[in-house]
């Protein structure tokens, strides 16, 4: 079965690619996603902003004030890859201000769509990766923008891979009969999402159902799987080329379904930096300063970044919560909110201490010596020397007192509160 799936070739093959960069300054291409023309359609921002929210469109297409996309036509063929453009979307987090993410559009000729796939992930008997040569991302993006390394942070191992394949009507395998799909559908949606054969990836077959519970059945006609480092969209019924459904499907799988994996792709790194910077808030002083900033920093991403619906229309709602879901986002960022509160109670619980110890300094220096004068008013004794007595009388009624419990609990509030500042 997967041999059958590394040998064929389909009606329509597709890769997408998603890769991690770094702009060094806003770069000089067009702005607005890559749009692709199907009739009269035109899928440009304009077009691509009334299928996503407001806030969702702000993300993934900036505004005419701040533009986040970028894009670039080409026209480049390597081996079996062909490219036909190419965008640049800036996704800067707090820390880093340069990151961005930029997407590769290629087509692919020959039975070699599989193979591909398999080579961009470095698979072990895979051969030489494509994205070299005249498609080396460094190439590719001279002057716009530079490839993150795998020390960089975010960066991933391999670039993210989306997968589109339509079958002729002699792919049985993938084909819908009597209604109903046969078990190597899914096996060929994993083995594209995957970037793996049988040989590379061993999986049991009892294990398939939870290997493919995120598969996204868009319609009878075709559906998505969504993994970890990589996404496919599969044909279940033949592809009679130009004037087909199929027109659509490869039209919205590299606009609408693409931009609902980048929100997520974002809403991940946004994440992994919201999780490092809680493991690293108690190195330093000003732990107060601190979780403040850490506060302001989730507010902002839950009001800009977390969505969980994208849009009125399904799919792409169901793809963004798959994404979700393989890198367990909603849990994470629960923890993140849970750990940030904790943070939160004990700050708020040091301040109220060091408020009650300097009530407390107050109330130990101010009673006696408040005492002392109020009754030699009452007496209405103006004898320095009265005076003189009743000061050392308060002085000693201070030091008495300092040596109490609640005197020691002050004292101790006191030195923690000058050692915090000290570190």
């Amino acid at each position: 079965m997967t041999t059958e799936l590394s040998s064929l070739t389909g009606v329509r093959q597709a890769i997408t690619v998603v890769l991690p960069v770094q702009l060094p300054a806003l770069p000089s291409w067009a702005e607005g996603p890559l749009p692709f023309e199907l009739g009269s359609r035109r899928t440009d921002t304009v077009t691509r902003q009334t299928y996503f929210t407001p806030a969702a469109a702000r993300v993934l297409y900036g505004t005419p004030e701040r533009p986040c996309r970028w894009h670039r036509l080409a026209d480049i063929s390597h081996g079996a890859l062909h490219l036909h453009g190419m965008e640049l979307m800036r996704t800067m987090t707090a820390r880093q201000r340069r990151h961005a993410l930029a997407v590769l559009h290629f087509t692919v000729e020959g039975p070699a769509l599989l193979e591909t796939l398999r080579a961009i992930g470095h698979r072990h008997t895979a051969d030489a990766d494509p994205l070299d040569g005249p498609l080396a991302p460094a190439l590719l993006l001279a002057g716009a923008a530079e490839p993150r390394t795998v020390e960089s942070p975010f960066a991933i191992a391999r670039p993210y891979t989306i997968a589109f394949l339509t079958p002729g009507a002699e792919h049985t395998a993938a084909l819908r009969h009597d209604g109903g799909l046969p078990g190597t559908a899914d096996r060929w949606l994993w083995h594209l999402a995957s970037r793996s054969t049988d040989a590379d990836f061993p999986a049991a077959p009892e294990n398939l159902p939870s290997q493919t519970e995120h598969t996204v059945r868009i319609s009878a006609d075709w559906s998505a799987l969504v993994l970890r480092h990589g996404a496919a969209f599969l044909g279940h019924r033949p592809d009679r080329g130009d004037g087909d459904f199929y027109d659509f499907a490869a039209l919205h799988h590299r606009t609408i379904y693409l931009d609902a994996l980048l929100l997520g792709t974002v809403q991940r790194d946004h994440i992994d930096e919201l999780t490092d910077s809680l493991s690293g808030v108690f190195e330093g002083p000003k732990l107060g300063s601190r979780v403040a900033v850490l506060e302001r920093h989730i507010a902002g991403f839950r009001s800009t970044y977390w969505r969980q619906h994208l849009t009125a229309h399904g799919p792409a709602n169901e793809l963004l919560l798959a994404y979700q879901a393989q890198y367990r986002l909603p849990t994470r960022f629960a923890e993140i909110l849970s750990e940030a509160a904790d943070y939160a109670r004990l700050v708020q619980t040091q301040d109220s201490q060091q408020i009650a110890g300097a009530l407390g300094v107050l109330t130990i220096l101010g009673l006696p010596l408040g005492t002392a004068l109020s009754v030699l008013q009452v007496l209405d004794d103006h004898d320095p020397g009265h005076l003189l007595a009743a000061l050392g009388a308060a002085a000693l009624a201070t030091a008495i007192a300092f040596t109490s419990r609640y005197g020691r609990l002050v004292l101790s509030a006191l030195r923690d509160r000058l050692r915090s500042l000290d570190d």
